[in-house]
Parts: C-alpha cells; sequence; structure tokens
C-alpha cells in the first residue's frame, strides 16, 4: 500500500471518525450561545477556542464535518447512480440517436456550473442543505456518464466482448457482466475525487449562503461568518479553512494513492 493511500485514508478516517462521533457526543452544545465567553482563543474548556456567539468551535468543527460528508457523499451517490447507466447506455448505442441525446444532454449541463445550478434551484426552492444536494448531484452526473461511456468504449472492441456478443448476449446483459465490472476500478477513483470535490462545493455554497442554514454548522457558514472577524481573532476563520484542506487534501491522496493501487500497469512501473 502507497504512502499517498495511507496518509490519505487517515486524514479521511479522522474526519469520518469526529463525524460519526458528533452523533453521540461533542465537547460542547452547538447551538448554546455564551457571549460572555466569545471569540476565546484555544484553552482548556474549548481546545480550539469559541465563535463570535461564544460557540465551541470544535464541536461545531465536528457537527459541520457530518454535514460537508453527508451532502457530498449524496451528491456522488446521485451522480455516480445516474451517470454510470448513462454511460453505459450511450456506449452501448454508439453513434446511434441515445448516444447522441445523452452527450448532448452532458454538455448542456456541462455549460451550467454547480452554483450556478444551485442558485437556480434555490431561486425556486429556497437555500437549504437538500437542494445543495440536488445542485452538487447534477453537476456530476455528466462527469459519471463521460468517463463511464469512454471506459466502456474501449472494451467493446476486446475480444471477450466478441465472444460475448457471439454467444448471443444481448447489450444490456455485456454491459452489466462484462464492462461495468471492468470500468469499477476508475470508477471509485474518480468517486474519491469527485468526493473531495463535493467537499469544496459544499463549502462554497454555503460560504454564499446556498447551502445548509443555520443554526446548522457548516464549514463553508463558518468561514463566512468569520470573515469579518479575521484581524480580531484569526482562529475562527484558519480554523474551519483548515479543515477543508486536510480534508479534500486527504481524499486526492486517497484518490491517487487507489489509482496506483488498483491499476496493474502502475504498480508494473513502480516495481
Amino acid at each position: 500500500m502507497s504512502r499517498s493511500l495511507t496518509l490519505g485514508a487517515a486524514l479521511t478516517a479522522v474526519f469520518v471518525g469526529a463525524a460519526l462521533l458528533s452523533f453521540l457526543w461533542t465537547p460542547g452544545d452547538v447551538q448554546a450561545m455564551d457571549i460572555a465567553g466569545r471569540l476565546q482563543p484555544p484553552n482548556g474548556d474549548n481546545l480550539l477556542g469559541t465563535d463570535h456567539f461564544g460557540r465551541d468551535i470544535l464541536s461545531m468543527l465536528m457537527v459541520g464535518a457530518r454535514t460537508s460528508i453527508a451532502v457530498a457523499l449524496v451528491a456522488v451517490g446521485i451522480g455516480m447512480g445516474a451517470g454510470v447507466p448513462l454511460g453505459l447506455a450511450a456506449a452501448a448505442r454508439k453513434g446511434g440517436w441515445l448516444d447522441e441525446i445523452i452527450m448532448r444532454g452532458n454538455d448542456l449541463i456541462f455549460a451550467f456550473p454547480s452554483l450556478v445550478i444551485a442558485i437556480l434551484i434555490t431561486a425556486v426552492f429556497g437555500p437549504s442543505a437538500v437542494n445543495a444536494i440536488i445542485a452538487i448531484g447534477i453537476f456530476n452526473i455528466p462527469v459519471f456518464a463521460r468517463l463511464t461511456r469512454g471506459a466502456a468504449l474501449s472494451l467493446w472492441t476486446r475480444d471477450f466482448i466478441l465472444a460475448a456478443r457471439v454467444a448471443g448476449k444481448s447489450a444490456t446483459r455485456i454491459s452489466v457482466e462484462h464492462i461495468l465490472p471492468n470500468t469499477a476500478n476508475l470508477l471509485i477513483v474518480q468517486g474519491t475525487i469527485q468526493f473531495s470535490l463535493g467537499i469544496l462545493a459544499e463549502a462554497g455554497l454555503s460560504y454564499v449562503g446556498l447551502g445548509a442554514q443555520p443554526p446548522t454548522p457548516s464549514w463553508g457558514r463558518m468561514l463566512a461568518d468569520a470573515q469579518t472577524m479575521v484581524a480580531l481573532a484569526p482562529h475562527v476563520a484558519v480554523i474551519p479553512g483548515l479543515a477543508i484542506v486536510l480534508m479534500v487534501l486527504g481524499l486526492n491522496l486517497m484518490g491517487d494513492g487507489l489509482r496506483d493501487w488498483l491499476d496493474p500497469r502502475l504498480k508494473e512501473i513502480r516495481t
């Protein structure tokens, strides 16, 4: 196992563990305000200090990790769940009307970044974590559709696929039984990368007020609330920003390590 995979998995495990622990315990109540103890630096009572409402920042980070991870995970699940079947269908009907419709639909979605999609959705339904999930998930669909289609097209010319077609298997059955298992490695690695991008997207949407709404803690919301107090209490902004950086770094390192571990050609190069 590579060092990048080990380090990435360790960093990711820390934040996932903190998010899971927040369901059972946090050092303080994330909704309890203590104005007298606001903007306290890290100390014995509050290990990471307090924010402008006197709330414990460590507790906010733990619950915020739960929000960010849940939004990114569900959004990636939406993108993969819809994009992979579309990519398989497009590859199986290469050059046909179905392939053309799917790919032009992907181009249309790519023309609108997730932030623009979020603005459109929240303009109709209002800002919330659910709408952020929908926006990020929609943007992930063409990513997985294009990746799956590209990988599947190279497999459709292989001898074992030709043998399956000669055996009388339908295109759908070949896609499920032969194409999908042979693209799983790529999808796992891409899923890890999109997960990290989902964390960033959720933080960005929450920063501009389109993600999780108060009183639900969110890393992006914590940054937005702290931007006017950087000179007075820099830890209020530095700590959630550092959490986002470390979480995204961990996921990217894990994705890079998974790519090296799952790709036999890279194993041969390294050995």
